[in-house]
């Protein structure tokens, strides 16, 4: 007789919300990974996605100890690819990092190591061929060389509209019919979305690049707007954003990129793509 499946885990399960006891002590078993494919499946995706891209991480509080007892610290830098399975719950995240700081560890790269091994195990579990997060760390000797840059491009929010709608209305979107095509990239400030567990705000910055049939610049403002209201984690925020222009601006080419604030000292900044390109520099914005 075979066993029945696992139930599938959800974030109702994950620490969110929840009270949670501070560990101090390195456990890798603090990381809650969450499947992908329940999102992915409310917007009709299946196993070929139609999009490449990562998700970057910032870690800003990573502290451990060396060998001696001495405090140590380093900002990280992760990259998460989307092909992974699952995304990694954030405040398991965070009491990950926190299971560091009395921990002795014998250098950074020792660090370094455990990060990229247990980060990679949660976020491809469940993969037929798991492979690897990238894991970064910059010491406090190169802090000074972490440049501070807004998303490049023609920002949406100059423009005087009226919004009415705060949850996502793909609705909103058209292109522009009879002129030529374009190539061209739009910023917005002004995303807003909430936690999907505990309905608290989550601020981003979006960037949209796109080519082919001019899309409706109030509209665009005002969908992105939409997302005020709306529950969802932000890598399933901007997959939501790509498809939806996907499908109702059908552009040849688009790329979606949104830097969201930190929170718990983590950022999350997701990025999708309809063609293979090299990733963005992880370079973190004013607001963040």
């Amino acid at each position: 007789m075979r066993d029945s499946p696992a139930p599938p885990v959800t974030p109702a399960q994950s620490p969110l919300g929840k009270t949670a006891s501070y560990i101090d002590q390195y456990d890798p078993a603090l990381l809650f990974p969450l499947p992908r494919a329940t999102k992915r499946q409310e917007l009709g995706l299946g196993n070929q996605l139609p999009f490449f891209g990562a998700d970057a991480w910032t870690a800003f509080e990573l502290s451990w100890l060396n060998l001696r007892g001495k405090p140590q610290l380093a900002l990280a830098h992760i990259t998460v690819p989307c092909e992974t399975p699952n995304i990694i719950e954030s405040k398991s995240f965070k009491l990950y990092l926190n299971s560091f700081n009395n921990t002795r560890f014998a250098d950074a790269a020792d660090v370094l190591v455990r990060l990229r091994a247990d980060l990679s195990e949660a976020a491809w579990r469940g993969a037929a061929s798991p492979a690897s997060v990238g894991v970064r760390l910059l010491g406090p000797e190169l802090f000074d060389r972490e440049p501070v840059c807004e998303l490049d491009g023609l920002s949406l929010d100059r423009l005087d509209i009226a919004c009415e709608r705060y949850s996502p209305a793909p609705d909103l979107l058209r292109t522009t019919q009879g002129e030529p095509p374009v190539n061209e990239t739009l910023v917005s400030n002004l995303l807003k979305s909430n936690c999907l567990v505990t309905g608290q705000p989550d601020w981003g910055s979006v960037q949209i690049r796109y080519s082919g049939d001019a899309i409706d610049q109030e509209g665009l403002l005002q969908y992105l707007v939409s997302f005020r209201n709306h529950n969802e984690f932000h890598e399933q925020c901007v997959e939501r954003i790509f498809m939806d222009i996907w499908q109702r601006c059908k552009p040849s080419r688009l790329t979606v990129y949104a830097r969201y604030t930190r929170r718990g000292g983590l950022d999350i900044n997701p990025f999708r793509t309809s063609h293979p390109q090299t990733l963005p520099p992880n370079t973190r914005t004013a607001r963040q």
